[in-house]
This record gives structure tokens, C-alpha cells and sequence, in this order.
């Protein structure tokens, strides 16, 4: 395993005059300012060989020049590397490096539509989150001459626009689902070609539900910002929220009181519980296990209860602030909702091992959607997705927060990377988090639960490893303390990037349940 120290001194020995390097031992960050030609071959050594995980792409318009900043992280002593070129802005065409680094394929093709910028090499550019259909080209919304205060005035869509379309063979043809779904689904299109029974190629069409939010919240204070944060994905607000005050924490090189980091803990584990008992009774409901999903949407309703009554809202809405949590909770209150919990989890392990052994169930879900870890790897797919395909990388254990360093868990991991290790993985990390909440209220400390923030200038990364898998932040304050720039990189964006992979060569009857194990937020991408 490499460190920090070494990438520096390696990429220096490797492009002489074409890298500049500055590492930052104490945010346990390694800069790498590049010239556009070296690019490639330095995030494809990064990702290849030095054994990163290609986190995202911050693009960034300056008063004279375009900022480019490629995000990778390793285990511990790796830290994140930033990998950054700059640009005038009468420069429009970079690189793309997504021929090697193919998990940066969707990043470059939502650059391509907010900024305009042309990634050379790419081979689908446009029609990704402003789609031909509905909105035109050129529009370029995260542009500082774009007013995002006021509605499109005239829209001006590819009236000759048609879907995509991959397989050519005789018999062929497309069997399109949504956007419009029926019941609480959130609007996504998906394109199924097939010349049988079987799904060839799954084309899924997101963006429907496009808000702006990294545009809204240019020019407001980072309060404001924070409603943002936790709002735009209500299952994961808590992880989401949280990421965001770690970045204005670390600018403000704030430090939260010992009890305040602890309470984030229980909070975060206790958000990780209730999403997985939710995702697992979705799964149940695509299998048309209706007594399973039943006793599940159950527990989940105990949970919610639980948190409730812990915090004041079911969705853990209001409790952070920068610098800490708004109000404390007892050490009563918090032994009183684990203690719940606790029973829930022993209720969740029961309904496990009755699935074990539901041979109808196991057949649906068994050996359905497999995802190799190569192309996990490739993909840069995380959380439990990942996990269940060998991919063993956790935010909590790679780069800790919150005092994760301190507290006793190993990262769940299967290899077989079908519906049913994802399910084993759901049951593992549920399990896994009423342990830690168990650590953190018995290592409650007493103080504060926040500190008066001082806020300063500046850029920095936050990040959490939300219930579906790892979640960037990147945001830059002004001197006024206002968001000029707030990039959010939710786990659903890297993972719908993959989905593809577990729908293909499957039956179109599999295709909800392969969908369920997958645990896909719209809300989540369509930020």
C-alpha cells in the first residue's frame, strides 16, 4: 500500500515538468497540478496501478480560467488525491480519461451538459442530463451566466430526437418502462432491447426529476445550503448533511466537541439500519414475498418510530449544524432507542433465516444479476453493491470520520456479486450498525454537542459512506461565508452507471428484482 508520500514523489519521477505536487499532511490530501496532456496517463496510473478509487469530477469556473479537479482515495495512508488541471476559459476541449478510468464516463458526460466543456475521446457526449427531448443544447446551467433564479424562458428541444438504440439483428426490438411508474417509484425510462426472452442491453434514462441543487445553492449562506444538502434525498439526508458540514468544517478548520462526533455516529448508524431494513423488505416486494415484505415494512415502521421519538423527526431532518448537532440527547434517551433497536435487529435476523431456506425466494434472486469484480472495479460502483462483488472499500475504514478510527467493525463483503450476496450484504451491515451504535452509547462522552462556527474561506472535500455507499461533497466558500461552488457526488450516480451490467443477459421477469438489489435512488442522482 502506497502512501501519500510516495505518489508525490513517484509522479514527480514519472512526468518531470509536466506535474506539480503539493501534499497536505494534516487534511491527508495529495494535490497534483497537471498539464492537460499528462492527464490521462496520471489518472490511469492512479486508478491502474497505485490502486485508487476514482471518486468524481469537480469542474469549476473561475473569473479567468477553468479549474478541472479529479477526486481518488485509498485505504488509510493513501488519503484522496486531487488530481488537477487549470485552463482560460476560452479553452473548451480537455481530455477525457474515461478510456481508462471508465468510471469516469458519466462524470465527463454531466460536465459536458452543465459547463459545455468537450472531453476529446469520449464516445457519447450530450442528451445525459438535459435531455435532447426536452431541453436544448447549449443551455449550460452551471454556468455563472446562467440565472438559476428564473424559469427557461422558451425551450427549445431535438424534435427529431429518438432513443437510443444498440442491438440490430432480425427480430430485434425495444420494450420501453417508465418514466411514469405507478404508486411512490420516482420517474426514470428505461430502454430494454431484446430478439427473445432475455434482456440484451439496458439503457436507463435518468434526470427527469433534474432540481439544480448544486446551482440553487450558489450565493447562499451555508445554512441555507445545508437544508439543501439533507433535503434532496430524504432516506439518506443524515449522511448527506453530514458530509456537507464536514466540508465547512475542515475550511473552517473547526473541531466538534467529542460528544457531538459521537451522537453523528449513532445518528449516521441508525439512518445505515433503518435504509437497509427498507431496501431489504423492497427486495421481498419484487420476489412477491408478501408476507416477508410485510413483517419487514414493519420493522422499518419501528425504526422510524424509534427515531422519532429519539430526535424529533423520522428522517433525522434538522439535527446538524455546522460545528455540531442542533439540540443533544440524553444518555437515557439514547440507551431507551437502542434498546429498540436491539429488538428490532433480533426481529430482522429472524426474517433472514427464514429466507435462507425459502427455496422460491432463493431461486428468484440466486445467481440473478451478477456483477464481476472487474467490471465493479471499473465502474467505480460502491457501498453494498460493491461489496458483494469483492470490492471491500468503506469510507468508515478507508478514510475514517467521526471517530470511526476508533471503533471496533470489520467491512462485510461477499464475492459471488449477485441479488442474493447483495441481500447477505444488507442483513451483514444492518447487524453491523446496531454494533456500533451499541460502541458509541456506551462510549458516550459528556460536553457540548457544538461549537460556535467561525466561518472562513476557502475549498475542501467532505464525505461519508451514506447507507448506499460512498458520498463526496466538494464546496468552496467566499470571504462573505456564501457557497460560490458546492459539488455533491451521491453513491446512486456512480451505481446507476453500472446497473446495466447486473440487468443484461437476465430474463425481463428478473429485471424489478435485480432492480430492488440494487437499491437505486432517483431522488439521490437526480440532484
Amino acid at each position: 500500500m502506497m502512501k501519500l508520500a510516495d505518489i508525490s514523489t513517484q509522479v514527480a519521477r514519472r512526468w518531470p515538468g509536466e506535474v506539480e505536487t503539493r501534499l497536505d499532511v494534516s487534511s491527508s490530501t495529495c494535490d497534483l497540478s497537471c498539464t492537460s496532456n499528462a492527464l490521462p496517463a496520471v489518472c490511469t496510473w492512479l486508478f491502474t496501478e497505485a490502486g485508487y478509487s476514482f471518486a468524481g469530477l469537480v469542474a469549476e469556473e473561475g473569473a479567468s480560467q477553468w479549474e478541472l479537479r479529479y477526486l481518488f482515495y485509498g485505504e488509510r495512508a493513501m488519503g484522496w488525491v486531487q488530481v488537477i488541471i487549470y485552463a482560460p476559459l476560452s479553452e473548451r476541449t480537455f481530455p477525457s480519461i474515461s478510456a481508462s478510468v471508465h468510471a469516469a464516463d458519466w462524470h465527463e458526460r454531466e460536465v459536458e451538459d452543465h459547463f459545455g466543456l468537450v472531453f476529446e475521446g469520449h464516445p457519447r457526449l450530450g442528451d445525459f442530463v438535459l435531455h435532447d427531448d426536452r431541453w436544448q443544447e447549449g443551455l449550460e446551467p452551471m454556468r455563472h451566466r446562467f440565472n438559476g433564479r428564473e424559469a427557461v424562458g422558451e425551450r427549445q428541444p431535438n424534435l427529431h430526437w429518438r432513443p437510443r438504440r444498440i442491438v440490430h439483428a432480425p427480430g430485434s426490438f425495444m420494450m420501453p418502462i417508465g418514466p411514469v411508474f405507478s404508486g411512490g417509484t420516482e420517474p426514470v425510462h428505461f430502454l430494454l432491447e431484446t430478439v427473445g426472452e432475455d434482456v440484451i442491453r439496458t439503457i436507463p434514462r435518468l434526470f427527469y426529476a433534474y432540481r439544480g441543487i448544486e446551482k440553487i445553492a450558489e450565493g447562499r449562506t451555508v445554512a441555507d445550503a445545508l437544508l439543501l444538502a439533507e433535503r434532496f434525498c430524504g432516506t439518506s439526508a443524515f449522511a448527506h448533511g453530514l458530509a456537507f458540514c464536514q466540508a465547512v468544517e475542515t475550511i473552517s478548520r473547526l473541531d466538534v466537541p467529542p460528544r457531538a462526533r459521537a451522537l453523528r455516529v449513532l445518528l449516521a448508524e441508525l439512518e445505515r439500519f433503518r435504509h437497509h431494513v427498507a431496501a431489504i423488505e423492497a427486495i421481498c416486494e419484487s420476489t412477491a414475498l408478501a408476507v416477508a415484505a410485510s413483517q419487514t415494512a414493519m420493522l422499518q415502521e419501528d425504526v422510524l418510530r424509534v427515531t422519532g421519538a429519539l430526535t424529533g423527526h423520522r428522517y433525522l431532518f434538522g439535527l446538524l449544524c455546522v460545528g455540531g448537532l442542533t439540540r443533544d440527547l440524553s444518555d437515557t434517551d439514547c440507551q431507551d432507542a437502542l434498546a429498540a433497536v436491539q429488538h428490532v435487529g433480533l426481529q430482522l435476523d429472524k426474517i433472514e433465516q427464514l429466507l435462507r431456506f425459502t427455496s422460491s425466494f432463493l431461486d428468484r434472486i440466486e445467481q440473478v444479476g451478477v456483477t464481476a469484480h472487474t467490471d465493479v472495479r471499473a465502474y467505480g460502483l460502491v457501498g453494498p453493491v460493491a461489496r458483494a462483488a469483492g470490492i471491500a472499500r468503506d469510507l468508515r475504514k478507508a478514510q475514517p470520520y467521526c471517530g470511526y478510527e476508533a471503533l471496533n467493525f470489520e467491512v462485510p463483503v461477499e464475492n459471488e456479486g449477485d441479488g442474493y450476496a447483495r441481500l447477505r450484504i444488507l442483513f451483514a451491515e444492518a447487524r453491523q450498525s446496531v454494533r456500533l451504535m451499541e460502541q458509541a452509547v456506551a462510549s458516550l462522552p459528556a460536553g457540548p454537542v457544538t461549537v460556535p462556527p467561525e466561518l472562513q474561506p476557502g475549498a475542501a472535500l467532505g464525505w461519508t459512506e451514506a447507507p448506499r455507499g460512498a458520498a463526496v461533497h466538494w464546496l468552496r466558500l467566499g470571504e462573505d461565508g456564501q457557497v460560490e461552488r458546492y459539488r455533491i457526488i451521491p453513491p446512486s450516480f456512480m451505481n446507476w452507471h453500472g446497473f446495466h451490467l447486473a440487468a443484461e443477459d437476465f430474463a425481463f421477469q428478473d429485471f424489478p428484482i435485480i432492480l430492488a438489489t440494487f437499491d437505486l435512488s432517483v431522488a439521490e442522482n437526480d440532484r
